[in-house]
């Protein structure tokens, strides 16, 4: 197995991405670095996110921080407790269940819509199905999840509506919250990468019924196996 430096310190991961803010950073942009982090799985549900630890790694003050989090909070990404401070949010068997209705409405009308090969278009698809067997190939498992996330970020991009985008970033953030569930991600993320190539061989030659189908059975079995684990981690 791989071993992860970051994922026994992800604010240590921060300080890299200090440069990324810039002498003019906004809460919005410190909100999407630590949204990407979240999709990338670096801080799991529940973590507390410390306002020194975090503000420190990246030079913002404490009133950016803050807003940052209000933000991220009204994307139901975190949360806030009364004298405890922001936490990662925790999300139900409930949440399962509504994103995956979400997902099937966005993500199956978009492949729906392509009736002829996208060309180009699909190159964010092809190289996020690498990046996953890439991953595979290290046994990088938190890795392949995130690059399975980038699969259904492209599969949003092919609408080409930057609203589209933003709620599929928002959507596929709380979904990695979901991911964490797994308590061996590489039986549930592994199979998948399969399954994404072929979405996008259906896509290749511009299929998108079926596309449609094999990414409707696919979102249905992943539904499936997530709500079964939640349901088992209460027991």
């Amino acid at each position: 197995m791989r071993t992860d430096a970051l994922a026994l310190d992800p604010i240590a991961g921060l300080e890299a991405d200090r440069s990324l803010l810039g002498r003019t950073s906004t809460a919005e942009r410190l909100a999407e670095l630590l949204r990407t982090r979240i999709t990338e799985g670096h801080f799991p549900p529940g973590t507390r996110l410390s306002e020194e630890a975090i503000g420190g790694a990246l030079g913002v003050s404490r009133n950016t921080l803050r807003e940052a989090f209000r933000l991220l909070t009204h994307e139901r990404l975190l949360v806030h407790e009364l004298n405890r401070g922001v936490f990662v949010r925790m999300l139900a068997v409930e949440d399962v269940a509504d994103l995956y209705r979400l997902r099937k409405i966005v993500e199956c009308s978009i492949v729906r819509e392509v009736t002829s090969p996208p060309g180009e278009r699909l190159a964010p698809l092809e190289a996020a199905v690498e990046a996953g067997e890439d991953a595979a190939e290290r046994q990088a498992w938190r890795e392949l999840g995130t690059a399975d996330i980038r699969f259904h970020q492209a599969v949003g991009g092919l609408a080409g509506s930057p609203r589209v985008d933003d709620l599929m970033r928002g959507l596929l953030a709380e979904l990695r919250l979901v991911f964490h569930v797994m308590a061996d991600p590489q039986p549930f993320h592994e199979p998948y990468l399969t399954r994404n190539r072929e979405i996008v061989a259906a896509l290749q030659k511009g299929d998108g019924a079926q596309a449609e189908r094999l990414l409707g059975g696919y979102l249905d079995d992943a539904e499936r196996q997530l709500v079964e684990a939640y349901r088992n981690k209460s027991l």
